[in-house]
């Protein structure tokens, strides 16, 4: 699958830099950076979601106590 993207001409020049003293293809970088943040994104965007849900009351949460009592874990 091909994707276009847009970038910013200093961010252009900076990868093209990069790709031209070390030898890589721009596209390497760019699969790297993706492939390295796309978890974090995941994990900031996806928790964002959960704690707006929470904040509506539409998300059930549970307390220490309940989660220790259902693990039976109490002390």
């Amino acid at each position: 699958m091909t994707t276009t993207i847009r970038l910013a001409p200093e961010i252009e020049e900076r990868l093209g830099f990069l790709a031209e003293k070390t030898g890589r293809t721009k596209s390497f970088y760019l699969r790297e950076l993706i492939e390295q943040g796309l978890e974090d994104i995941e994990d900031y965007y996806l928790a964002a979601d959960v704690l707006e849900r929470v904040r509506g009351g539409r998300e059930k949460t549970f307390s220490s106590a309940e989660v220790r009592k259902d693990l039976g874990l109490e002390g």
